[in-house]
């Protein structure tokens, strides 16, 4: 089945976009609709104000996020350490992908689609 769900994880036509305006709440409530697992936005080592956008969480860390930054594309093949790390690259953010409750962090090695369905 392993196989089989990557390819369907290939062609899935789940797909969340990261647009630079949205509040951090909605982001992380768009990515949960899209692959049914939780996105966590830090502020330095503790978790980032949900209410703030990527901009206005650029005033609040010492990281510079990249609010200018186009937005960004995932889909439920890609890898969960390769999400955090176009996060980084892409918009200075510091995110970590955790189960459906939001408890657990999820392996990195692991694409997003085998994450949803629980296979690590």
């Amino acid at each position: 089945m392993g196989l089989i769900n990557n390819i369907k994880d290939a062609f899935n036509k789940a797909e969340f976009t990261v647009a630079p305006n949205k509040k951090l709440k909605t982001l992380s409530a768009d990515f949960k609709k899209s692959f049914d697992l939780t996105l966590c936005f830090y502020k330095g080592a503790t978790l980032a104000d949900p209410e703030l956008t990527l901009a206005a969480l650029n005033k609040k860390t010492t990281k510079e996020v990249n609010s200018a930054a186009d937005g960004l594309k995932i889909k439920g093949s890609m890898k969960v350490g390769d999400v955090e790390k176009l996060f980084d690259q892409q918009f200075g953010v510091t995110v970590q992908v955790k189960d459906k409750a939001g408890k657990t962090l999820v392996p990195n090695g692991i694409t997003l689609g085998q994450a949803a369905r629980g296979e690590y």
